[in-house]
């Protein structure tokens, strides 16, 4: 749901042009902020009542060259260029003129931006073993947890007899 409806948006932006308020003033009436009511005289002024409805879209690679070169050639903001073009969020062109400039004209084809998705725990059933092989696994398990003992034991008792032996030198 968006935070704030077509009718709030539209007494924004009424309050800016026909009462002459400022931006903040006509704001706060309804606990936006400046650059929201900016936006959406942007937007009224461009596309009228159907600037102020919400939507949202996915754009082609050809549209956001176009919006980017558009904006250079004619010399406007980021947010004049939004509203021209009735995109509702300017950080999406600001974003998309980044991309162009850094990465080039071929990385807006892409669409691998973003939060990567949750990948999902595979559960890995463990296969039915025959009693007598599980038997015969306990048993080596059990027959090597002694060698392993029995190896140290063996281990710190050379260690004591080489200590021992070069401290009576």
């Amino acid at each position: 749901m968006a935070k704030y409806n077509e009718e709030q948006k539209m007494q924004v932006v009424r309050g800016v042009l026909e009462k002459h308020m400022s931006y903040s003033e006509a704001a706060k009436m309804i606990g936006a902020n400046k650059v929201d009511a900016q936006k959406w005289v942007r937007q009224y002024e461009e596309h009228g009542i159907e600037g102020l409805l919400i939507k949202k879209g996915s754009y082609d690679g050809d549209f956001k060259i176009a919006v980017v070169e558009y904006m250079h050639a004619n010399h406007l903001s980021v947010m004049d260029t939004a509203a021209k073009f009735g995109i509702p969020g300017y950080s999406t062109v600001w974003q998309w003129e980044r991309i162009y400039y850094e990465e080039g004209r071929e990385a807006l084809f892409r669409n691998n931006r973003g939060r990567k998705g949750m990948s999902r725990k595979r559960t890995v059933e463990k296969p039915e073993l025959g009693k007598k092989v599980e038997e015969d696994l306990l048993a080596e398990n059990q027959r090597l947890k002694m060698e392993n003992a029995y190896l140290k034991k063996l281990q710190a008792l050379v260690q004591e007899r080489i200590r021992r032996e070069s401290g009576k030198k």
